[in-house]
């Protein structure tokens, strides 16, 4: 269903640090790095048929995070989220909402965690239990 998707940064070369971390536990590689003509940058991660970007605003004014959105990131075992949230703390991020672990409700059991990146984009980990 989608293409890709793209989030602001106000600071690049910190989103770098924090999203190379991040994304390595789920075994993506580096990113693609494009410099458009007007001189904004672009990070491309792609990994299983994915891409997760990263940019420089091009209209010029500040990135900011859309309340109410959350990115996944879709993980192949719980250890993987557990790991993603305590890398994505380690560099830069915030944990927010409960703590990384199991939840049960009606959409079956899922083992997830929150975070903020440092722009301030929630990401979640999740892991769908079978």
């Amino acid at each position: 269903m989608f293409s890709h998707i793209m989030v602001g940064s106000n600071d690049i070369e910190r989103s770098k640090r924090f999203y190379d971390a991040v994304l390595a536990t789920l075994e993506a590689g580096e990113p693609m790095r494009h410099q458009a003509d007007s001189g904004h940058v672009r990070l491309f991660y792609r990994h299983a048929g994915s891409t997760f970007c990263v940019t420089e605003p091009i209209n010029g004014q500040e990135a900011s995070s859309a309340n109410g959105a959350t990115i996944g990131f879709k993980c192949s075992t719980p250890e993987q989220v557990y790991a993603f949230h305590d890398v994505a703390v380690a560099n830069g991020g915030k944990s927010i909402e409960n703590p990384p672990g199991l939840r049960e409700g009606s959409m079956g059991a899922m083992y997830l965690s929150y975070v903020l990146d440092p722009d301030g984009h929630k990401l979640c980990a999740i892991y769908r239990a079978k």
